[in-house]
């Protein structure tokens, strides 16, 4: 059994994060399981995965077997290269790169090998490298990675604050409703019986706020622009849904029969495209990023224009 205790410089710091530069090999789902089981106990009381460090915090890190430590996937020469070309911005201690969409940003669940462990790859010299923040699996477009400490609390800082923009393009099923700009309604996640996570919307859930503006509209779809003010997990899919225009290629909040006729215009995906990013950096100035849509989603639109 380790007992660390969390120095200045490490305070902000997730505690999976934390145990994962400790923990060198173990996959992240036995972090999270060590974690769930109450083994990793912070100042002798358990905490969740996204349990944010502070200075002088005693971590208490259990034994872990050599046999689960297995050496980490290498990313192949064909993904390396495509996250090279993906870099949107890369300065003053800050990258944004434009995620591919069926890529994780993180190992765990089953995925040994996700956007981090790939930057981690490609830069070993680098000391820091951390995701500013997440964006699902199917989801493509922009995403930060802070190269510094400094940069990653301070734009976790705007993040919370809401201070961060964010706009995704979004192909919502049928026609999106008139006077549904904002909408704001609390969101809950639920573990089925299968293990499966959903997200529905319930009082019991935290506030969750979202901004659309239609872009264009289509016989079978509305295009639009979705700003989250909040950044709760699945926040802009669940939204689209409870006014009855679940998104595009959504597996897991759309009907089977929306989906399909969708995979006869060619989408073969989810259609979320994390599309700017715009925030001010820790030395005052203000950067905005742009990722333009991927060449299969265009597509899908160029033929729903074509009726």
């Amino acid at each position: 059994m380790q007992y660390l205790t969390v120095p200045a410089e490490l305070a902000g710091q997730r505690i999976d994060n934390f145990l994962q530069a400790r923990l060198k090999g173990v996959p992240r789902s036995r972090i999270y399981r060590i974690l769930r089981k109450g083994e990793v106990r912070v100042n002798r009381g358990r905490v969740r995965a996204e349990y944010k460090l502070r200075t002088g915090d005693l971590v208490r890190v259990p034994p872990v077997r050599t046999d689960e430590r297995k050496p980490a996937p290498q990313a192949g020469r064909q993904l390396r290269q495509l996250i090279e070309k993906s870099v949107l911005y890369d300065e003053q201690g800050l990258l944004v790169i434009d995620k591919p969409a069926g890529l994780a940003v993180h190992g765990g669940s089953g995925v040994r090998l996700g956007l981090i462990e790939v930057l981690r790859q490609m830069y070993p010299e680098q000391p820091f490298m951390e995701l500013v923040h997440r964006l699902d699996r199917d989801t493509s477009g922009a995403i930060m990675v802070a190269r510094k400490r400094s940069v990653l609390q301070h734009l976790q800082a705007e993040l919370r604050a809401g201070r961060v923009g964010k706009a995704y393009l979004a192909l919502a099923c049928g026609k999106w409703p008139r006077g549904h700009r904002v909408i704001e309604m609390p969101l809950k996640k639920n573990t089925l019986k299968s293990g499966e996570r959903m997200v529905v919307v319930s009082p019991e859930g935290k506030p969750s706020e979202t901004r659309f503006r239609v872009l264009e509209r289509y016989p079978l779809a509305t295009l639009v622009r979705a700003e989250p003010v909040t950044g709760r997990t699945h926040q802009i899919r669940v939204h689209a849904q409870s006014v009855g225009c679940p998104l595009a290629g959504d597996a897991k909040y759309a009907q089977e029969g929306e989906n399909e006729k969708f995979r006869t215009l060619g989408l073969k995906r989810l259609f979320l495209h994390s599309a700017s990013l715009d925030c001010d950096l820790p030395d005052g100035g203000r950067i905005c990023v742009e990722a333009p849509l991927p060449a299969e989603l265009e597509r899908v639109l160029d033929r729903l224009r074509a009726g």
